[in-house]
């Protein structure tokens, strides 16, 4: 069996996901693996066939999206063309991690596509949502990467084919311990922004690593640094606790790890509110943005904030085999519960 397995290159979240999922599906034929996107840090330990520009939202320096940016890096043209010389037909399967190009391909020419992201898991109508809605972003959402399937990842199953995050081996192999710092990951803010309302707390240790550094330096208190996998894993695994924007795998991670957490979404994002929004009900702070406004609320999650305890079993492999179950074609006339009976 051909397998194209597609992944949203902006953030770090989707390539961090695939690093578990790849060798899965490598376990029923051959994959091809297809990144689209230009704004993702870390590398991945497998060939990529097919590398696209894709569409990404480009993150600021002020705490949100730069849309001036976005709009400037935009290629539209280049992304229609991507979508009509895609191949998906040659393929057996298509699973798609909310990747526009190979979405609106198979769209276009009426072949399935599976979607395994967290994306289709924040649309679940019992998916936690923000008390302020946002029929635009929840638009954009829903239309940017259609599919005709989907198995989805959230901070909590509340659903069948809804599950709890793919915590990559990585980070199962650590064993976490408390040295007193806090992990710090805000790509959407400046290192200014960052490192000034940070020295309102001089007592407390900060490792930053930031998307924009093109050189680390320190202060008394803080140190910031461009973002490096290992480096970062361990320190959020031997960190007292996490600030972080509220992206999905990073918090899961830090929840995972048994770290208090503090989410801050990026601005007229709508998912990152969406999850917030599941974050604060596992037991996250969430303040709305990196100000002086909000001193009090992180004060209060440093002195009294607590670790959040989960239970994520490793169950990646029955999830891919579930899917293979349902959508390949030798196996589409077969029914199973594969995943249902581990979860």
């Amino acid at each position: 069996m051909k397998i194209l397995f597609a992944i949203q290159g902006t953030g770090n979240g989707h390539l961090s996901r695939a690093r578990d999922v790849y060798p899965e599906l490598l376990k029923y034929g051959t994959v091809d693996v297809l990144i689209s996107g230009i704004q993702a840090d870390v590398d991945v330990p497998f060939p990529v066939k097919h590398q696209l520009y894709g569409m990404s939202f480009i993150f600021g320096k002020r705490g949100g999206v730069d849309i001036i940016d976005t709009a400037k890096r935009l290629r539209i043209g280049r992304l229609l063309r991507d979508i009509r010389q895609l191949p998906v037909e040659e393929y057996d399967l298509v699973i798609n991690d909310f990747e526009p190009v190979s979405a609106w391909a198979c769209k276009r020419k009426k072949i399935p596509c599976i979607s395994l992201s967290h994306q289709c898991a924040v649309l679940h109508p019992n998916a936690p949502k923000p008390r302020k809605s946002d029929p635009i972003g929840k638009l954009i959402l829903k239309r940017y990467a259609p599919v005709t399937a989907a198995y989805g990842f959230h901070f909590k199953q509340f659903d069948s084919k809804i599950f709890t995050p793919v915590i990559r081996r990585e980070i199962r192999e650590l064993t976490p311990t408390n040295k007193g710092h806090y992990t710090v990951y805000l790509p959407a803010y400046s290192d200014e922004t960052i490192v000034k309302q940070l020295s309102l707390f001089p007592n407390v240790r900060w490792h930053v690593f930031s998307k924009h550094n093109k050189k680390p330096f320190s202060t008394p208190n803080i140190s910031v640094q461009k973002i490096d996998n290992r480096a970062f894993i361990e320190s959020m695994a031997s960190s007292a606790g996490v600030l972080c924007g509220a992206g999905f795998e990073g918090p899961a991670e830090a929840m995972y790890l048994g770290k208090k957490v503090l989410v801050i979404p990026m601005l007229t994002q709508y998912e990152q509110h969406c999850n917030a929004a599941g974050a604060a009900a596992m037991g996250a702070t969430v303040v709305d943005t990196l100000d002086g406004k909000n001193h009090d609320t992180i004060c209060s999650w440093l002195i009294d904030g607590q670790p959040i305890k989960v239970n994520y079993p490793d169950i990646t492999a029955a999830i891919v085999a579930d899917i293979i179950q349902y959508h390949a074609p030798q196996h589409k006339k077969k029914k199973g519960t594969a995943v249902h009976a581990v979860v």
